[in-house]
């Protein structure tokens, strides 16, 4: 049973890995950024998948909140004040019902996924036309994901080895094939990929510097994105007209072309 489990646990170490400074320097700029973010998105049902070290639904104004992870060990704090709380071990498979959300939610769920296409095409199917989606993940194009190479060849990991960055364009092609329409993407973090608080903090001018200078290096991006459906469009509210009876329509239309001579 224990074998089964790590076989099929889409996320892999990234909890514990969150506890730490570097984790906590990462998920802090994130907090931050979604709850601008969330607070803004208006509808009843929002869903948050996996990371629940991160309340991603905080600022939510949205009156049903559920998270979905597959184990409620890792997590800081207590999941019941966050959201109900969905266990399952695939997010491939979302026990939710087609067109039924208006937000959801994910923290760095596709590069640690088994199988990121089908957790979109999920998350796709479960939102509602014009509904929002929100990613976060690490940066392939920056020095954490450099530093994330050069472990693999080192065999010195500085995040879970398990992960496969996904950078913000690619990630944006694979939206696009699903008629996800990317309205705007956020880059942070540029710190250096310390290890402890003390260099972190060393280096936290650089903040205010990349995103000036190298906005698109951060560490992290945050990508939100709609749900379009083809051929649909947006109307105004429909006015009733009164239908006159024939009679009445005949002589109205005889009244306007005797004036019109």
């Amino acid at each position: 049973m224990e074998n089964l489990e790590a076989k099929n646990h889409p996320i892999i170490d990234l909890g514990s890995w969150f506890e730490q400074p570097a984790g906590c320097y990462i998920r802090a700029w994130e907090q931050a950024r979604l709850d601008q973010l969330t607070a803004d998105i208006f509808g009843y049902n929002a869903l948050q998948i996996g990371q629940p070290q991160i309340n991603a639904l905080a600022a939510s104004r949205m009156p049903h909140k559920w998270l979905t992870t597959t184990t409620l060990t890792n997590s800081r704090g207590n999941l019941k004040e966050q959201a109900p709380v969905a266990m399952l071990l695939d997010f491939a498979e979302l026990p939710f019902a087609s067109q039924s959300i208006d937000l959801v939610v994910l923290p760095h769920v596709l590069e640690f996924a088994a199988e990121p296409h089908q957790v979109l095409r999920e998350v796709e199917r479960i939102l509602i036309p014009e509904g929002r989606l929100i990613i976060s993940g690490f940066n392939r194009t920056s020095l954490w994901g450099a530093r994330q190479m050069a472990g693999r060849l080192s065999g010195h990991h500085f995040l879970p080895k398990e992960g496969e960055f996904i950078s913000a364009t690619r990630m944006k092609d694979w939206l696009k094939l699903l008629n996800m329409e990317v309205r705007h993407t956020d880059f942070g973090c540029y710190a250096p990929p310390y290890q402890t608080d003390k260099w972190l903090q060393r280096f936290s001018f650089m903040e205010k510097i990349g995103e000036r200078w190298w906005p698109y290096l951060g560490s992290v991006y945050m990508m939100q994105a709609i749900k379009r459906i083809k051929g649909m469009h947006l109307v105004g509210p429909v006015r009733k007209y009164k239908r006159l009876p024939r009679r009445q329509a005949v002589q109205l239309a005889n009244k306007v072309h005797k004036q019109g001579k």
